[in-house]
């Protein structure tokens, strides 16, 4: 990565759990950020659909202002599309958007894999080791042909690619490269690209260069995991 609509799991670098807040209406706004945002990445809300506040009142029991206000929140995201006095529309895509955000993820997971290997310890270790295993089992059972639980794959994707570089020493880093994720996973949720067996060796490959703390390994395994996928939505015409 399936849930319902109305009780999905916000998207991998949403993991903010929704905070305690003064009042009933904060409370209301940060969920439907994040139903808004989790649908709008794993394709439940598509490319260029409109978003028509009063139709969406019911589908995530809030106020019109409230929506407009989450809308616009996302917006700043790149992942709605304000168009004044027309309303909202999901952000379209295309090749070339893919392209600069793949090359944005690659910058960013390059750097932070290097930083990451060089200070990571034991815990690191066991963090990227149970991840992988999770991601592993689940790759197993997309070998068999079961895709009923793509969501799950794909958050246990993020999860490794998380754990690889979560000893980076960095927030900042670690917060831009979950947004800029989050606006890749969209690409691939809405193609429904597997890439099967070349995917599962690359994971490994990462998995072990971690264990030998050999970022160079990484670097060019993670470059060649994002643009191999990258060409197969592009020429396979999986995203117009």
């Amino acid at each position: 990565m399936a849930k319902k609509h109305s009780d999905a799991n916000p998207a991998p670098a949403a993991v903010e759990v929704i905070r305690r807040r003064e009042s009933d209406g904060e409370a209301v706004g940060e969920t439907a950020y994040l139903r808004i945002r989790s649908d709008i990445i794993f394709g439940r809300l598509t490319p260029g659909q409109k978003l028509p506040l009063d139709r969406m009142k019911d589908a995530y029991n809030a106020s019109v202002s409230t929506l407009r206000e989450t809308l616009n929140r996302l917006s700043s995201e790149s992942l709605i599309k304000a168009e004044g006095a027309r309303g909202f529309e999901v952000m379209p895509t295309s090749p070339e958007n893919l392209r600069q955000i793949a090359s944005m993820r690659q910058l960013l997971e390059c750097h932070a894999l290097k930083e990451s290997f060089e200070a990571g310890d034991m815990e690191w270790e066991g963090r990227v080791v149970a991840a992988h295993h999770k991601l592993a089992q689940m790759e197993k059972r997309m070998a068999t042909g079961d895709r009923s639980d793509a969501e799950t794959w794909k958050r246990y994707d993020w999860e490794f690619h998380h754990a690889l570089i979560s000893a980076c020493g960095s927030q900042v880093l670690l917060d831009t490269h979950a947004i800029i994720y989050d606006r890749y996973l969209r690409y691939q949720m809405i193609a429904a690209v597997y890439r099967g067996k070349a995917a599962t060796s690359e994971h490994r490959t990462l998995m072990e260069s971690a264990l030998t703390r050999d970022w160079r390994t990484a670097q060019k395994t993670l470059t060649t995991h994002v643009q191999d996928c990258v060409e197969q939505m592009v020429r396979g015409g999986l995203i117009g």
